[in-house]
């Protein structure tokens, strides 16, 4: 039987799915410091190879057993993370939620492994590592260590590294007043993915040109 043509999808970023996701934390240290919440913004394809959002999960996440939390930090992102009214859920079963969603998107756009987007991608990708660690977690889509940043992206398409003004530049609204929520970060990280990917295919960037035959001389040529 003959192979499957690859997706859109598939073909846009050799496989990988990307996902892109942003937390908030109680310090820097991922092994040791509070994931306190998380969003992931699932992207779509359409016919014209355009990417958008699909949907967002988002989850307020209980400290861990143990886990440090810098009076610095939450006075800086505003979380009292043990406040009831939070609605916050245990770290593996926000990792289990987001790890069965991923790998149901990426299966359904025919890509083999999921690649992790995020602005100063380092500090996600680190503390997402660290919660599926801890959790023993061990069919995780994502890939341990690529990721696209979207600091550097955006620098070189847009000259603009933080996020709100990178936004702005893409002509994307950014409300300050909302900053430091996973949920408001991770979509608007996730539109700015778009529009970028989205500009270099208008611009003509993508797809690649493919490469003429060459042409082998015949006898008659010589």
């Amino acid at each position: 039987m003959a192979e499957q043509e690859q997706s859109l999808f598939a073909k846009r970023f050799r496989g990988f799915f990307p996902v892109v996701i942003d937390v908030e934390t109680a310090g820097f240290n991922k092994d040791t410091d509070a994931l306190l919440e998380i969003a992931v913004s699932l992207l779509k394809m359409n016919d014209e190879g355009e990417l958008s959002i699909d949907n967002t999960l988002h989850f307020h996440v209980a400290p861990f057993e143990g886990a440090n939390i810098e009076q610095s930090a939450i006075e800086f992102n505003g979380i009292d993370p043990f406040s009831p009214l939070r609605g916050a859920v245990e770290e593996s079963e926000a990792i289990k939620e987001i790890c069965k969603a991923v790998r149901k998107a990426q299966k359904d756009t025919g890509c083999q492994r999921s690649v992790i987007v995020a602005h100063n991608a380092a500090f996600d990708h680190g503390f997402l590592n660290a919660a599926i660690e801890r959790n023993n977690i061990k069919r995780t889509p994502f890939h341990p260590f690529v990721s696209f940043d979207t600091t550097s992206l955006a620098g070189l398409a847009l000259g603009q590294t933080v996020l709100a003004k990178a936004c702005r530049a893409a002509g994307i609204e950014f409300d300050n007043s909302q900053a430091h929520s996973a949920l408001y970060d991770t979509e608007r990280t996730a539109e700015l993915f778009c529009h970028i990917v989205n500009k270099w295919q208008a611009l003509g960037g993508w797809p690649l040109p493919q490469e003429e035959e060459q042409q082998v001389p015949t006898g008659d040529d010589a």
